[in-house]
């Protein structure tokens, strides 16, 4: 709906200015105290008067202050791109609270179970990298590990290993950190179950992945020749070097040995750490893709859970599409 020519009022324009400038119209009998309460109507927003209150379709004048765009039948909120904006900053706000919250508690129980120094604790270490990575101060970080030293803190977590199945009989692994193992399963199968999968029992999936150590450099740290030949020295069993950096795997009894070697030799990896990799894995289209992705945003969305693990691909041009989604 366009606007007729003519002054444009501000948000301080009085309703009965604004009625004065008005066009002159055949009113229909009646229409004066709806007509009048639609002048007089103040917009909550922006405290202008506009007609928000004016039954759609009814009056082919535009609004007096732009608040509203209306249709027959629908009337549609104002000023949407400052409460989106505000909406979206919300959001990331919450999903980096989430996220440090993850982070500060991983660095709480790997100082509980071992040293309360990442130079002589190699997973607290690399949970401080981690939050490093994640822009998390170091007073932040240190105050994390203090509460770990303290009688009584975190006492209570558990790692726990959930395993299910997604849509199109996709295997789920779900790590998880939780003082309260009922309310995690039981939150964790609502979750599949919405998903169009089911939560298994132990040891359901897990024969179809294998248990590896994993570092990870950026590219710049070595050449791929470099990183193949002291991987190899140092007993790993896979190399992949590519334009994001050189990933090295191992096993779970040589991970300690490996990345030891390849710190002396080429500095703090980026990440170390032991992860599921699928022994198989099943191609999904892109729709398929999308609906297992959906469910593992909402189990990791889950504040108890750490990592997320499934046995599916899709190639690289719908992988792309998904993400920039």
């Amino acid at each position: 709906m366009g606007r007729k020519s003519g002054p444009i009022r501000g948000p301080g324009a009085r309703a009965d200015s604004v009625r004065a400038e008005t066009p002159e119209r055949v009113k229909m009998p009646g229409t004066e105290r709806l007509e009048q309460a639609a002048l007089m109507h103040v917009n909550a927003a922006c405290g202008s008067p506009c007609l928000a209150s004016a039954p759609a379709g009814r009056y082919k004048r535009p609004p007096i202050h732009q608040c509203h765009e209306f249709e027959r039948g629908t009337v549609m909120a104002g000023h949407s791109h400052a409460k989106n904006v505000m909406h979206r900053k919300a959001a990331q706000g919450a999903k980096r609270a989430q996220a440090f919250g993850k982070l500060i508690r991983e660095i709480t129980i790997s100082a509980k179970m071992g040293m309360p120094d990442p130079a002589m604790n190699p997973r607290l270490r690399a949970a401080v990298k981690a939050a490093l990575v994640a822009n998390m101060t170091r007073d932040t970080i240190d105050r994390a590990i203090k509460r770990a030293s303290t009688a009584g803190q975190g006492e209570d977590w558990q790692e726990v290993r959930y395993e299910g199945y997604g849509p199109y009989g996709i295997a789920i692994i779900v790590e998880a950190l939780t003082d309260n193992r009922n309310r995690t399963g039981g939150d964790l199968r609502s979750i599949f179950n919405k998903g169009g999968g089911a939560l298994g029992e132990s040891n359901s999936v897990a024969f179809q992945f294998d248990r590896k150590g994993v570092l990870r450099y950026k590219p710049d740290v070595a050449s791929a020749d470099a990183m193949l030949e002291a991987a190899i020295e140092a007993g790993a069993e896979d190399v992949e070097s590519d334009e994001d950096g050189h990933e090295v795997s191992c096993t779970v009894e040589d991970f300690a040995a490996v990345r030891d070697a390849l710190e002396a030799r080429f500095g703090e990896a980026e990440a170390a750490k032991l992860e599921w990799w699928p022994s198989t894995t099943i191609d999904l289209d892109e729709e398929k893709a999308r609906d297992i992705l959906k469910l593992i945003d909402a189990l990791d969305d889950n504040d108890d859970v750490q990592n997320v693990y499934a046995n599916f691909e899709v190639d690289a041009a719908a992988a792309e599409r998904l993400s920039a989604a």
